[in-house]
C-alpha cells in the first residue's frame, strides 16, 4: 500500500508541481497501510512520513491524492 500511494504522490507532483497535502483512503486501506510500519498505533509518524492529511472515508474505492491550500495552512 506504501509503495502505491508513493506512486500516486510521485505523479501527482510531476503533473501539478506540488507534493500532495491529502490521502483519501478507505478503512482497509488504512489498515493496510498500518501493517507498514513497525508500530502501526503510532499515526503520528505515518502522517510524518507521508506527509498528507488522512481522510478516511468508506466511500472511497482505491486511494486518491490532492492538495488543498486549507490543509497546508493547518499544517504550518
Amino acid at each position: 500500500m506504501l509503495s502505491y500511494i508513493y506512486r500516486l504522490a510521485m505523479n501527482f507532483e510531476q503533473e501539478h508541481g506540488l507534493h500532495p497535502n491529502l490521502l483519501y483512503i478507505n478503512p482497509a486501506h488504512m489498515a493496510q497501510l498500518k501493517e507498514t510500519f513497525p508500530d502501526p498505533v503510532d499515526f503520528a509518524n505515518i502522517l510524518r512520513l507521508l506527509e498528507m492529511e488522512l481522510i478516511i472515508d468508506r466511500e472511497i474505492v482505491h486511494p486518491q491524492v490532492a492538495w488543498a491550500s486549507a490543509a497546508r495552512q493547518r499544517a504550518v
